[in-house]
Order: structure tokens, then sequence, then C-alpha cells
């Protein structure tokens, strides 16, 4: 079993204690994000996990513990969001440069193949347009470079939780295009110039649960939670069926999320968890 740490929630950077505590104790209860009353209990034994998958935007909290994950004989990996967008779209991220510092020392830490940045989602907006992608993904990539062999990327999409924060970010000027405004000249401008720009760094560009076919822009379709790659990088056998709970287009394998909804407070108007 993989364990989602998580997409509903920044564990590792909020709450990397109760993380730890519950690793210690062997096991957590997960309430179904669609029923609360109905809890789980989930082992997060090393005998049953087969690797942690952490998704965050901020390591540092976490990177304390790794050592100890490492003498529990546990298999894990990181998937560091870092995108670098204007205050109103990214509240709570870190400052580039401590992000960057981050990512490099976590990859110093444990390899490079085991942190996989991602740069999502790609918001268009009147302040974040094809020129600006660009260069903030240029500037990224060759601060990353030696530090990760991947980087995922795909569209903002728009949810019920996000439409009206995204709406509101009007008032600061900020007028957001959404996917289907976008026209594909410009989609497929940008993506050329990140493939390029990814593959001169030494990073493979992947998208994630794109319903247009990427693939003659140059970007393969990918997956976050990906068998082959954990496969590859811990020497197990993993389970190569399609998470049936996630998204038609996303190809995540199987794995089990232990977050909550509606607890990160990060506060990105374009989160569909909160």
């Amino acid at each position: 079993m993989i364990i989602s740490a998580s997409r509903r929630t920044d564990l590792p950077a909020y709450y990397s204690e109760w993380l730890m505590n519950r690793i210690r104790a062997g096991y957590c209860l997960v309430p179904n994000p669609f029923n609360r009353r109905q809890v789980t209990r989930v082992s997060l034994l090393p005998c049953d996990v087969e690797a942690f998958v952490f998704w965050t935007r901020d390591a540092r909290p976490m990177m304390g513990f790794l050592r100890e994950l490492d003498e529990m004989g546990h298999r894990y990996m990181f998937l560091v969001t870092l995108v670098d967008y204007p205050r109103a779209l990214g509240p709570g991220d870190l400052p580039v440069e401590a992000a960057i510092d981050m990512v490099r020392r976590l990859a110093d830490a444990i390899g490079p193949d085991r942190v996989v940045w991602r740069y999502d989602p790609i918001v268009f907006s009147n302040v974040t347009d094809r020129a600006f992608h660009i260069a903030r993904f240029g500037y990224l990539a060759g601060n990353l470079r030696g530090s990760t062999r991947r980087v995922i990327v795909s569209g903002m999409s728009l949810y019920r939780k996000n439409r009206g924060r995204l709406q509101e970010l009007s008032r600061d000027g900020i007028v957001i295009k959404p996917k289907g405004e976008i026209v594909e000249s410009e989609i497929a401008k940008l993506l050329s110039a990140m493939v390029e720009t990814a593959g001169a760094n030494g990073i493979e560009l992947v998208s994630c649960a794109e319903a247009l076919d990427w693939r003659r822009f140059g970007v393969e379709p990918g997956r976050c939670i990906d068998n082959e790659l954990i496969g590859r990088v811990f020497g197990v056998q993993v389970d190569g069926r399609k998470d049936p709970g996630q998204r038609p287009e996303c190809r995540c394998v199987v794995s089990r999320d232990i977050g909550v909804y509606d607890t990160c407070i990060r506060g990105c108007p374009y989160c569909y968890a909160v």
C-alpha cells in the first residue's frame, strides 16, 4: 500500500508532529471525506507500507524526522510544489529563495530521484501570462538543476470550492483566465518553452490529469503517485492499477490518502481542497 500524505492538506508543513506520532504508533484513523462518521484505521507499519508520498510546499518541518524514518525502515519521497506566484495567488508560500534552498537541502538528504517538483497549477491571468510563466519556470528550473529529475505540470481547474475565491481576486486587480478561454497557441508556446528549459536542466517534464492531449506539445502524460518511479527508486513491486477514487484523467496508481479536507491554512485561492 502506498500512503499519500496528502492531496487533501499539507501534512508535512503544518502537521508533521501529528504525522510522525501516528507513524510511530503504526496507524492512523482517517474519516471518509463524504461521511465524517465513517472512520477507517490505516496501518502505517513498514511491513504494510510500500512507500510514503509526501505532498508539500514546505518540507522543512519534516526534514528533522528523515533519519528517524530511515531507521524505522520506511521508504518515502516528496512531491514539492514550487511556482513563485505573486502574493495574492500564493499568500502562504515560502519566499522563493527559501523554497529553492529547501528543495536543494532535501535533495542532498535523500537524493534528487525522490524529490519531484510540481509546477502546479499553471494559472493564466493578467499578471501571470505566458511571459511570466516562461520567466519564472526558467529561473526555478535553473536553480533546481541537479536537485530533481522530474517536474509535473497541469492547468488550473475550476471547482465549486475555488470558484468564488478566484473571482474575489478581481479586488486585487487579478483577472483569472479559465482553461477554456486560453488560446491553444498560447498553451503550445508555453509548454514548448517549458519542455526545452526543463530538458536543458536535466529535468523531465510531464503533465498531471490533463483532459487535453499535450503530447503534441512535447509533454508526456505523467502521474504523481507513480508505481514505476517508486519501484525503480526503492526496488519494490508496486500495484500498477489506476486509483479509481481519482478523476478520470488522473493516472495515479492506487494509494491511501490520510489527510483531511479543509485543514490546510495556506490560503491558496485556486486550491480545491479547502
